[in-house]
């Protein structure tokens, strides 16, 4: 579905991305694992057009999108959730659910239904104001918005951030059921042992590089993860 080849992102005089590389089949979540400034919010970034890539390619379905405008990568099918959320305040549940779907034409109700279903506190929170809801209503909101764009990929930056680990479990249950609705997802996550047991493979980023990448299995039981990303000591692996 998706391919990055050889990608360079600058700001200014700063590389922040040295020539990555990796893909990501149709029905797979993919995680990104790394320390802050690894590079993985500048990946998502560049994915969803925010910040073109200044040599390399992307290709998604087979198509060339490095220089696609970020307000086009929605019609293209996919969406992205950052980090911090960034829902809109000051609108209400609904409205933001709205929103998500505002390149579409046509009657979105069955969509926003659908979103009720896989989000019910949603539904009892629909006629709230945005800034009013708790964090992880706030986060499950956000995924819902992207969802109404209807996305063959999903970018999810962070969803566990600030969040209790009840809340955190409801999150990552509901992204296993994305997939098995058919949206592929790539996900950025500090929780890596989390990421890793919903993945199906990963890849670890090091200051702007990808340094290796398998199956989601392999990198839980991979003695560099345990001990940088998963707290645990190599003695013990």
């Amino acid at each position: 579905m998706l391919q990055v080849q050889d990608a360079v992102v600058r700001y200014g005089a700063i590389t922040a991305l040295h020539g990555i590389s990796f893909d990501i089949q149709k029905g797979e979540i993919v995680t990104l694992l790394g320390a802050n400034g690894a590079g993985k919010t500048t990946t998502l970034r560049m994915l969803s057009g925010l910040h073109a890539p200044s040599s390399g390619k992307i290709l998604f379905e087979g198509q060339d999108v490095s220089a696609t405008k970020a307000h086009q990568f929605s019609s293209l099918g996919i969406s992205h959730v950052p980090e911090g959320r960034r829902i809109f305040p000051q609108m209400t549940v609904e409205e933001n659910l709205e929103m998500g779907a505002f390149r579409r034409r046509g009657s979105f109700s069955d969509d926003t239904d659908r979103m009720y279903e896989t989000f019910p506190i949603l539904k009892e929170r629909r006629k709230q104001l945005g800034g009013n809801l708790s964090g992880g209503e706030q986060q499950m909101l956000a995924i819902a918005r992207a969802l109404m764009s209807q996305p063959r990929l999903l970018l999810l930056d962070e969803p566990s951030m600030g969040l209790a680990p009840m809340i955190i479990e409801t999150i990552f249950r509901i992204i296993g059921e994305i997939r098995d609705s058919g949206t592929t997802v790539l996900v950025v996550e500090q929780n890596a042992s989390q990421a890793l047991r919903l993945a199906d493979r990963g890849y670890v980023m090091e200051n702007g590089r990808i340094v290796f990448g398998d199956s989601a299995q392999n990198l839980l039981h991979d003695e560099r993860v345990r001990a940088v990303y998963l707290g645990e000591s190599v003695e013990g692996a």
